[in-house]
């Protein structure tokens, strides 16, 4: 009974390292070429492959898939694009290729990047107010005159409805110890907070601050920053990617990637939606990026050095975290974690 065993073991391994053998040897008949073996493209500039063919096998057509667009190729087998309205960041060229009734799927992996460097913006203060300074700022909204903000750090994380002129806490509601609150979005009169290792977020009544629901994320490990535009929701996980979630049901649906001119960016932590655009806290520095919601390019940055040395140095003193902005006034504001000040500023564009 045993040696009978071993022999069908013995059977069943070589077929399946025969299989996989013919798969495997199948598959380098062809690959994908990228004229001038180009990884890296700008915007404007025009994406060129083909096909290399090896084995000189009879293909009968090849269909390429980029950016969620389909082109088929039946002459030359040979795909060519300019680039002009792509979304930014890490892209996979994927062809179909079709010979004897078989299809094989090959892909090439490339990064697309913006055709224009960042503008650089700076800052004037217009006005400070009160900040607590316990507040480990993660996240920060205004409705109306009421400004809300969502607090940080395992045991000390809440919500809260603020005076932003005077700091006074009129309502604040304490997160469970076991969750590291981040990041919030108000929209539909609900209050969405996200948490940041949990992979749970929470729905609030924006009157009461009452908790009403939960979700989780579907496929972003993190939760750091949230906005919106109205109809869809922006959430921010610590990489390059800027997820877009479904207003109602809170599913992540697509995501942009992050990128300049020269390198795909990361990190963006609180965000803020103001005039079409994404406002983004980067973390551990003092700026705020610019991005377009479309495609991903980081338009500008805002240095806000020295912001933070106006503050009350201590012990506990964080970085520079938290964006708000009244669209009726036009006006915007800035803080940090264990911050003592608010501060309104005006945005100078060199």
């Amino acid at each position: 009974m045993k040696t009978h065993n071993l022999l069908i073991i013995i059977t069943l391994s070589t077929l399946l390292f025969s299989c996989g053998s013919n798969q495997d040897k199948r598959k380098k008949n062809f690959s994908i070429k990228i004229d001038n073996n180009q990884t890296k493209f700008k915007l404007g500039e025009t994406l060129k492959a083909g096909i290399i063919n090896t084995q000189n096998i009879k293909i009968d057509s090849v269909v390429y898939h980029f950016n969620n667009k389909k082109v088929s190729s039946a002459v030359n087998f040979g795909y060519e694009e300019k680039l002009d309205d792509e979304k930014l960041g890490k892209r996979t060229l994927t062809a179909q290729v079709f010979y004897n009734g078989t299809i094989d799927t090959l892909n090439k992996k490339i990064t697309l990047l913006n055709n224009v460097a960042p503008k650089l913006y700076s800052y004037e203060i217009i006005n400070v107010y009160p900040h607590d300074i316990h507040a480990f700022t993660q996240g920060l909204e205004f409705v109306g005159d009421t400004l809300y903000e969502s607090t940080g750090q395992n045991g000390s994380s809440s919500l809260r409805k603020l005076d932003y002129k005077t700091g006074e806490i009129f309502l604040k509601k304490d997160v469970p110890a076991k969750y590291f609150a981040e990041g919030i979005t108000i929209i539909h009169d609900k209050i969405i907070q996200l948490t940041w290792v949990s992979r749970e977020g929470f729905i609030y009544d924006i009157n009461s601050l009452n908790k009403i629901g939960n979700f989780t994320y579907n496929k972003s490990k993190e939760g750091w920053g949230l906005c919106n535009d109205g109809k869809n929701i922006y959430k921010s996980d610590g990489t390059e990617k800027i997820w877009i979630l479904d207003s109602t049901t809170l599913a992540e649906k697509e995501f942009i990637e992050i990128t300049t001119n020269k390198s795909v960016k990361s990190k963006f932590n609180e965000l803020e939606w103001i005039d079409g655009k994404i406002y983004a806290n980067t973390w551990q520095k003092d700026g705020i990026a610019i991005i377009n919601p479309k495609n991903g390019a980081l338009e500008a940055v805002i240095n806000l050095s020295g912001l933070r040395e106006k503050v009350t140095q201590h012990s506990e003193l964080d970085v520079l975290n938290g964006i708000a902005y009244k669209p009726d006034t036009q006006q915007l504001f800035v803080t940090g974690k264990n911050w003592d000040k608010l501060f309104e500023i005006k945005i100078i564009k060199k």
